[in-house]
């Protein structure tokens, strides 16, 4: 449902109906990392300008910050009431995270 390059251009994140989201190789191909938690379709990823985080959202109403380097969750952000369809990281500073939703928010 979703593609993101890392701003380096080295990662490729996808995510999925399948509740998942990918982390790929970009030169290879190769899956370096599944990331589990959302509860429903993943609709929208996108990456910090620096690489080390990604931030996701889902039709599970939630957008969730992971760690790339082990997929570690580290934060689950709640408060819509509706499917939760884009997501975007502050490319200046990749410390501001703005969200749409069905809700109308």
């Amino acid at each position: 449902m979703s593609v993101r390059f890392s701003r380096r251009g080295d990662l490729i994140v996808t995510g999925s109906h399948d509740k998942t989201i990918r982390v790929w190789h970009a030169t290879t191909g190769d899956v370096i990392r599944v990331l589990e938690g959302h509860t429903d379709a993943v609709t929208s990823v996108d990456v910090t300008p620096d690489g080390a985080t990604i931030v996701s959202c889902s039709d599970d109403k939630t957008v969730r910050v992971w760690r790339v380097a082990d997929g570690q969750l580290l934060h689950t952000m709640e408060g819509h009431t509706s499917n939760v369809s884009c997501v975007r990281v502050s490319p200046a500073d990749g410390k501001t995270v703005v969200s749409g939703s069905d809700d109308s928010t």
